[in-house]
């Protein structure tokens, strides 16, 4: 048997133990999900109320959607204000949380007056957004038309999201256009991004918004949308009698775990936020429930892979 040089014995072992850490880093990369929950899950819950809550059960992050069913957040009590937003950071850094995204109601793929409008609340929400030190603001299309120019829409809907994020580029915000409404096919969200391509525009991948009107597979939608994709929303359902109906994470239809293989494998830095809509669906199961079920799925899964 040939003996080992000083040398090679210590360049290997400096390879494996190189290896080792590098093979437990990841390890521990993959225990440790980046978790936030929308505030469309609590809409009756305080800023308090959600910080404690989200601190308690292992989350990092709040994307805020409605604050006490008030959707326009420049209003909401905690944001109002200059003094307002500093004692609102203040709580959130005591309890090692960060906004991640602050979630508007406008839309893209309207015209004329309305069109303005939804843009111009846009706006605001980027300049909360900057206040708050948030890094996105979420803006989504709507309803592509039943009769007439579908490429036209979709240009709307580009021309919309690149003005925005020429000016939230200003203010160091990334707006991102969910996968929403008639607009969850991924070719044509692909269309829209290489359109309004920005450094400060971008995507959030609903993976159920799309799943459940397309049944494209997460993964075939990761690699046409990759590089767009800077946040998720996480949710399961089935269809029950024919209707959908959204259930905890892990008991529905989607082929949520899927998609965040894909993106785990491909090393994706954003959060998965889980978004709860318990705003539009009252009789869904109460927050306390679901966003500690979804916490508790989440790391069972990421400590399985």
């Amino acid at each position: 048997m040939p003996l080992v040089s000083r040398k090679t014995f210590l360049t290997t072992t400096a390879l494996a133990t190189a290896a080792l850490v590098a093979g437990t880093s990841l390890s521990f990369k993959k225990k440790n999900p980046l978790l936030s929950f929308s505030t469309l899950g609590c809409p009756d819950w305080t800023l308090e109320q959600i910080a404690a809550f989200a601190a308690q059960h292992g989350y990092g992050g709040i994307e805020v959607r409605g604050l006490q069913r008030q959707l326009d957040l420049p209003q909401c009590a905690p944001f109002a204000t200059a003094a307002a937003r500093e004692k609102t950071k203040a709580l959130l850094k005591a309890k090692g949380l960060r906004f991640v995204g602050l979630g508007s109601s406008a839309n893209l793929h309207l015209k004329g007056a309305e069109r303005q409008k939804n843009l111009t609340d846009a706006r605001r929400f980027i300049d909360l957004a900057q206040q708050l030190a948030c890094p996105y603001v979420r803006v989504f299309p709507n309803n592509l038309p039943k009769e007439g120019n579908k490429t036209e829409t979709l240009s709307l809907i580009a021309q919309g999201l690149l003005q925005l994020g020429q000016y939230g580029k200003e203010a160091g915000v990334t707006v991102l256009m969910e996968t929403h409404g008639d607009v969850v096919w991924a070719d044509d969200l692909a269309t829209i991004m290489q359109a309004a391509q920005h450094t400060h525009t971008g995507l959030i991948w609903d993976i159920a918004n799309m799943w459940n009107v397309t049944k494209e597979a997460p993964a075939e939608v990761y690699k046409k949308l990759k590089k767009h994709i800077h946040h998720t929303h996480i949710k399961d359902a089935k269809l029950v009698d024919g209707k959908l109906q959204y259930t905890l994470l892990g008991e529905g239809e989607v082929p949520v775990f899927e998609a965040i293989d894909a993106l785990e494998k491909n090393n994706y830095k954003g959060y998965y936020s889980f978004e709860w809509e318990k705003m539009w669906h009252p009789t869904l199961p109460e927050p306390e429930v679901a966003f500690a079920h979804y916490a508790k799925r989440m790391h069972e899964h990421f400590k399985k892979g």
